[in-house]
């Protein structure tokens, strides 16, 4: 290969990608036509998942919701049904179960058919700092925050594969990008969903199938019960992000195939400089955003949220 040529053409392409951004600012992307895809959303049983459910059911979409929250689920089916899904199937299912996972995908793909939309939602905080947290939940979080992610993959990326067609999406988090006090498992199994999205994405692009879509959401705290308790220092630069408008803005981003989506969008400067400040500045940066003491007075859900 010839190093100039491989440097003027990266610069050239990074030059045209730029004025292309530039341009989809004013001018919206075209948004792709979902109807009659099946949707499978994990952690459907309630917030985000419920409302990206109610949002992907108005496309016309076949839904396919998983949880360990029956009730849950049902009441996620009635509302989804009338905003106008096609179908609506749900299914128990323990995502932090390796053969459960199999054993429901293997389910849903005879009773419904292949999945072309993936939705990796289904995650749960401990809210203790690293050394009090017993090993049980480190092993329960890291098992439903991303090796959740790993097996649904496995069950339901081939059938895109063969197409060159389908949609997966990572509902990450702000924690998987910047450490946060009080939140070392939970940050931990966010950074790997974070990668392991992006990894997977590329070998997809490597081998060609740029049919199948990525895409990571990072969402500040989201004000869902999750993480009750939490207070942001700064509201304006920071806000605890209202559902509605998250989930509307994850099927956008699915929509528009867009590949990160971070939320609120001064993320994508905080993230920025994370990256490119030595690691005093970055400390300092993170005691001024908070991230030192967000943890403080979690609370999380309670039962009757549940």
């Amino acid at each position: 290969m010839n190093f100039f040529l491989e440097t003027i053409k990266v610069l050239l392409l990074s030059i045209w990608y730029n004025v292309e951004s530039f341009i989809y600012f004013f001018v919206p992307k075209k948004k792709k036509n979902i109807a009659g895809e099946v949707v499978l959303i994990t952690g459907a049983g309630g917030g985000i998942g419920r409302l990206m459910a109610q949002e992907f059911a108005a496309y016309s979409t076949v839904l396919v919701l998983w949880d360990i929250n029956q009730e849950g689920m049902k009441e996620t089916a009635r509302l989804a049904k009338s905003n106008g899904a096609s179908r609506v199937h749900y299914y128990i299912c323990d995502c932090s179960d390796k053969n459960e996972v199999y054993r429901v995908a293997d389910q849903v793909k005879r009773e419904v058919g292949d999945v072309s939309i993936l939705v990796n939602n289904a995650g749960i905080v401990t809210g203790k700092k690293f050394m009090d947290a017993p090993d049980s939940l480190i092993e329960k979080t890291m098992d439903v925050n991303i090796m959740a992610h790993f097996w649904t993959y496995k069950a339901f990326l081939p059938a895109m594969i063969a197409n060159n067609h389908g949609h997966l999406v990572s509902i990450a988090s702000s924690a998987g990008l910047i450490g946060v006090n009080g939140l070392a498992d939970y940050c931990a199994s966010k950074f790997a969903a974070v990668g392991f999205a992006e990894s997977v994405g590329l070998e997809l692009l490597a081998t060609g199938k740029d049919g199948v879509k990525t895409t990571i959401v990072c969402p500040y705290f989201i004000n869902t019960g999750m993480f009750d308790g939490c207070q942001t220092k700064w509201p304006k630069l920071l806000p605890i992000l209202n559902p509605d408008y998250v989930a509307k803005k994850i099927i956008h981003a699915v929509l528009t195939d867009q590949v990160y989506l971070l939320l609120p969008r001064s993320m994508y400067l905080i993230a920025g400089l994370k990256n490119v400040l030595n690691m005093k500045q970055a400390i300092v940066l993170g005691q001024y955003l908070g991230a030192f003491n967000l943890m403080d007075t979690f609370r999380g859900r309670s039962r009757k949220q549940e």
